[in-house]
């Protein structure tokens, strides 16, 4: 099952998948598509037996001021100071057999090989654990509250340093 760049013409199926997978954090399809038009090389699929069981957005913007949920950001920032995950999200029937962490490393690469010194991403759904065996870490919490409102209470944000090397995935 690998992973491969999304297409436009993913993007319906990416709509249900967010739809089934993300109930108490929903997206319109413009929020999607936005984000796989603006950075299209940080947009994957999991495909299996031709279905979408899949799919990971991710772009770079501002350290320490991740987006709020299902508002379209116009375009990315000229100044970018991280690679920011929006989103590594599978059916159940993907999980326990080692995607997200393919999906994880894949987007340290490709951060690393677009010359960024870190990663960072809003920890949703109980999965702080996960993104700490990838190598994040929770970022300090204070003046954070308002800008993690639209990702639920149990929102972290976390980071990756790419500068040190115990923290590599």
């Amino acid at each position: 099952m690998p992973w491969r760049p999304m297409t436009p013409e993913d993007l319906a199926q990416v709509q249900v998948l967010a739809d089934t997978i993300h109930v108490d954090h929903p997206e319109d399809f413009e929020v999607l598509a936005e984000r796989q038009h603006l950075y299209p090389q940080g947009c994957l699929m999991l495909v299996e037996d031709g279905r979408a069981i899949g799919y990971a957005l991710s772009h770079p913007w501002h350290r320490g001021e991740p987006p709020p949920l299902n508002k379209l950001l116009g375009k990315l920032p000229e100044a970018t100071s991280t690679y920011y995950i929006h989103d590594v999200a599978l059916l159940p029937i993907a999980r326990g057999k080692g995607q997200a962490a393919q999906a994880a490393n894949r987007l340290i690469q490709m951060a690393r090989a677009a010359g960024f010194g870190n990663l960072s991403l809003v920890a949703v759904n109980r999965s702080q654990a996960f993104w700490e065996r990838v190598g994040f870490r929770v970022l300090a919490k204070s003046g954070l509250e308002a800008k993690l409102a639209s990702y639920g209470p149990d929102a972290v944000l976390m980071m990756h340093d790419l500068a040190s090397p115990n923290h590599d995935a």
